[in-house]
């Protein structure tokens, strides 16, 4: 398993369930295109889970 995954926000969460955009804010996203490095745990892991459809994942 790879150390880092870097996560960019890729759509808008303009009408997406509260519950979804949430999970977008917790992970430290605001803006379409801004990109965040965050541990790969089972934690992070389930975040992105949850907003597949919104992220792009690269591991690092």
């Amino acid at each position: 398993m790879a150390k880092t995954l870097k996560i960019t926000l890729v759509k808008s969460t303009i009408g997406e369930k509260p519950k979804t955009k949430a999970t977008v804010e917790t992970l430290g996203l605001r803006k379409i295109r801004q990109s965040v490095e965050r541990p790969d745990t089972p934690d992070v892991r389930g975040l992105v889970h949850r907003a597949r459809h919104l992220l792009d994942v690269e591991e690092i």
